[in-house]
């Protein structure tokens, strides 16, 4: 119970961070399948328990042709290898070791989420160097998922730091943005929003009324009157001086 808590644990790093998924891919290379037989583990039926979810187990050409040349010594590893589905790898025409083979499947960021199982340690040394890969191993009679290596956990804290994004990610982000219809064509013009607000309000400001020639025209008779009556004045007050010169 312990072990399958240890390992739940550890797929909730890797589901969370490194987006992995059921079933799960495993890539197991000879040396895996020799150790499952000589500890009498059945990997089809208790790798999925193991794991909490469903497991697809697969290898490469490469390996089984590398088990095939080493012999009577590793026959049954070979017949359990080649139970399994064979993955193509770039390697067709010129087979490769199967550790080599293995490392060439993680390459660019491990896009089809493999786990690695197996138990050569250089080839361990190898997986641990980059960042999310699952490994699988096997002590005694137990199937062990290895903790997140350094890279994987310096690689995650990256990630929540908002300093490194993985390409597949990138391109995931985008053929989403695409899907829903979020990315601006070329040559397209962005249209300004409308905002809602109230009236403008210069728009509220009270007209000022213009002059009528009506308007004027009173302004210009009270001149006249007041002119006239200047005048009136003024000729009032000549009659009067000179009535008083005569007199």
């Amino acid at each position: 119970v312990t072990r399958q808590k240890h390992a739940k644990k550890i797929m909730g790093f890797y589901k969370h961070n490194f987006q992995f998924r059921e079933p799960f891919q495993v890539l197991l290379d000879g040396t895996f399948c020799q150790a499952a037989l000589r500890n009498k583990i059945q990997i089809r039926e208790q790798l999925p328990g193991y794991l909490d979810g469903a497991a697809q187990l697969c290898t490469t050409r490469c390996v089984i042709k590398e088990l095939e040349s080493l012999g009577k010594a590793l026959y049954g590893a070979k017949l359990i290898a080649q139970r399994f589905e064979v993955r193509s790898c770039s390697h067709h025409k010129n087979p490769v070791s199967g550790s080599t083979c293995l490392l060439s499947m993680i390459e660019d960021g491990n896009p089809h989420h493999f786990f690695i199982a197996t138990q050569d340690q250089d080839l361990s040394n190898k997986v641990k160097r980059k960042p999310g890969i699952p490994l699988l191993f096997i002590i005694q009679n137990t199937m062990v998922l290895d903790k997140p290596s350094p890279k994987s956990l310096a690689f995650v804290q990256k990630l929540q730091t908002n300093q490194l994004v993985p390409e597949y990610q990138k391109q995931s982000i985008v053929e989403l943005k695409e899907k829903e219809g979020l990315v601006k064509q070329e040559g397209e013009k962005r249209r300004k929003r409308k905002r809602t607000g109230g009236p403008n309000p210069l728009s509220c400001l009270k007209k000022k009324k213009k002059k009528t020639q009506e308007g004027q025209e009173p302004s210009a008779e009270k001149k006249k009157r007041r002119k006239r009556k200047r005048n009136r004045v003024k000729a009032e007050a000549m009659q009067s001086v000179q009535k008083n010169e005569g007199e």
